[in-house]
């Protein structure tokens, strides 16, 4: 099968949505997008025909995208500029390590919060202010639902390392939320 370049243009949005979701980079967002389409254009014939179109190009994105988060620069920090964020982290907890009396409030409508633009801006807001390495730990676990031995695997860092990651992502993406989001009048 042969595409013409005309037909991949409609789902360039959607697939612009998708990368820049997970990649909260809108230029790299665009660069892949542009990589899929010319992955695309370069190979036809790996398209069966079994799946729609968006469909094949949306799994051609999301291996751009691990690609690029592969490749991203491997970070060794020890101090980061967001560092005094996490600080607050011990606070949180009593002396036996469970919430003390700081729990996270619940949210009055999630699906509303899910719906919301600004809550998704947000987001990437303080994705892009955690630290790389537990951003990309962060996206690759619950966005793109890998397992901890596989995250390790694919970063080639220990679970033990991964988990450690996982915990100060989500603590930060907790407390930013917490002062950005729900901290704000709605």
């Amino acid at each position: 099968m042969s595409f013409l370049a005309e037909e991949l243009e409609p789902h360039r949005q959607a697939l612009l949505r998708y990368a820049l979701f997970r990649l909260g980079d809108e230029a790299m967002a665009h660069d892949l997008v542009q990589e899929t389409f010319v992955a695309a254009l370069e190979k036809p014939d790996s398209f069966a025909g079994s799946a729609a179109l968006r469909t094949w190009l949306t799994g051609i994105l999301k291996h751009k995208i691990l690609d690029a988060q592969r490749k991203a620069p491997r970070e060794v920090t020890l101090h980061t500029p967001d560092e005094e964020d996490l600080s607050d982290l011990d606070t949180l907890f009593d002396q036996t390590g469970h919430w003390g009396s700081d729990v996270p409030r619940r949210w009055a409508e999630p699906e509303a919060c899910m719906e919301d633009r600004q809550f998704w801006h947000t987001y990437r807001q303080c994705c892009q202010r955690m630290p790389h390495r537990s951003a990309l730990v962060f996206t690759l676990r619950e966005v793109h639902s890998l397992d901890i031995v596989e995250i390790g695997q694919q970063l080639d860092i220990t679970a033990a390392h991964c988990s450690v990651l996982l915990y100060r992502a989500r603590m930060s993406l907790r407390l930013c939320l917490e002062k950005n989001w729900f901290g704000v009048a709605q």
